[in-house]
């Protein structure tokens, strides 16, 4: 099978193998298990690999360079005028070419995309979309327009589309879907977190403001403030990061709060086994992988209410839905650390849902994906 795969993510090219962001790549290389060939359809970055970057597994890929966009801006409306037709060609002849499409959405990239699989009824066709599926969401229009295509079973046929949540009124061809990051074999014992001492928190994730990272700092502040004995590891890079550091200086909570920036897999999986809460007050998310992550390992997550999250926390079962106002949301918190059985509750409660979704049940279902309906039925 020829399985190529239309994303915005940009690669890194070095020694002949291919790199991008590892939480994508580990995914990707789960359905190329299953196909002998790729064909990337991607951009290239010149910038140099990191710790959070990994190689494809497979040693027949098709890699087919283009250009990145964006319609921001006047200048790049007009760049985008010129870019637009080479990129299509090249999506239409991987398209062209495929036994299985493969759309990475929401992005310019995935837009174009979702645009010309139309041409390709017959061919089996899958798309990710990693957004907030959330119709009632604020979003970009590019957005709601890939998921109107996406929805539309006249346009977009012999597709499934991945989503994260259930929503109700969604097309015949929506699926509810999931992320995983950890195996059968590492569902490991967890050691009872003592609300007690020293509370850890853990915010993985993108510093930038979507992320919201300064609300996680000035939550763990608050609770600082009030006499408890509270440290939070920030794990990620982004632009907000000098920022942040002003911050921390400027409220002398260099004691209490540490960024510690990219990260590998098994720094950050220690981080959550050490902690007791794991937080993430973003904007948007599609489906949280720090949040699930870190109740795999029984963290009671604090994150807003966006996308499936609500879902995933069990309408709070499961840890605090944040409402974003600091007062309310210590004291949420707080309710927390001076109730033991209510935190080890939702511990459990936590770690039980999210060792459901693991690589295993995960790959099971790309195999189900790559079958032709007709074969998927038996």
């Amino acid at each position: 099978m020829k399985f190529a795969i239309i994303t915005h993510v940009p690669h890194i090219i070095e020694c002949n193998k291919y790199f991008a962001y590892a939480p994508y790549v580990s995914e990707m290389n789960v359905w190329a298990k299953y196909v002998e060939e790729l064909i990337l359809v991607a951009p290239i970055e010149t910038s140099e690999i990191t710790l959070v970057d990994k190689a494809y597994q497979h040693q027949n890929i098709q890699f087919i360079p283009i250009e990145r966009f964006d319609v921001l801006s006047l200048k790049g409306v007009f760049s985008s005028v010129l870019k637009i037709p080479r990129i299509s060609w090249k999506i239409f002849k991987a398209m062209k070419n495929a036994d299985h499409i493969h759309l990475r959405c929401p992005g310019n990239i995935g837009l174009l995309g979702c645009f010309i699989q139309v041409l390709f009824p017959n061919t089996l066709k899958t798309a990710k979309y990693a957004g907030n599926w959330d119709p009632k969401s604020k979003q970009p229009w590019t957005y709601k327009l890939q998921k109107w295509i996406l929805s539309n079973t006249f346009l977009t046929r012999n597709m499934q589309v991945l989503v994260y949540g259930h929503w109700k009124n969604s097309s015949t061809n929506i699926r509810s879907f999931f992320t995983a990051t950890y195996q059968e074999i590492d569902k490991l014992a967890i050691s009872k977190k003592e609300v007690k001492g020293r509370i850890d928190f853990v915010f993985v994730g993108a510093l930038v403001k979507g992320k919201c990272p300064l609300y996680a700092i000035q939550l763990v502040e608050f609770i600082y403030k009030k006499g408890y004995d509270v440290r939070l590891s920030l794990y990620g890079e982004g632009i907000e990061r000098t920022a942040l550091e002003q911050y921390i200086i400027a409220n002398q909570l260099e004691a209490v709060i540490e960024l510690e920036g990219n990260q590998s897999k098994d720094t950050v999986q220690k981080a959550y086994q050490n902690s007791h809460f794991v937080v993430l007050p973003s904007d948007s998310e599609g489906w949280p992988k720090a949040i699930a992550e870190g109740m795999f390992w029984g963290c009671v997550p604090l994150a807003t209410p966006v996308s499936c999250v609500p879902f995933m926390l069990d309408q709070g079962k499961r840890g605090v839905l944040l409402a974003m106002d600091l007062e309310k949301d210590v004291r949420k918190t707080e309710t927390l650390l001076n109730n033991q059985t209510d935190f080890n509750t939702k511990s459990e409660n936590a770690s039980n849902w999210s060792r459901n979704y693991t690589l295993d049940v995960f790959e099971r279902e790309i195999m189900g994906l790559l079958k032709p309906d007709s074969e998927r039925i038996k």
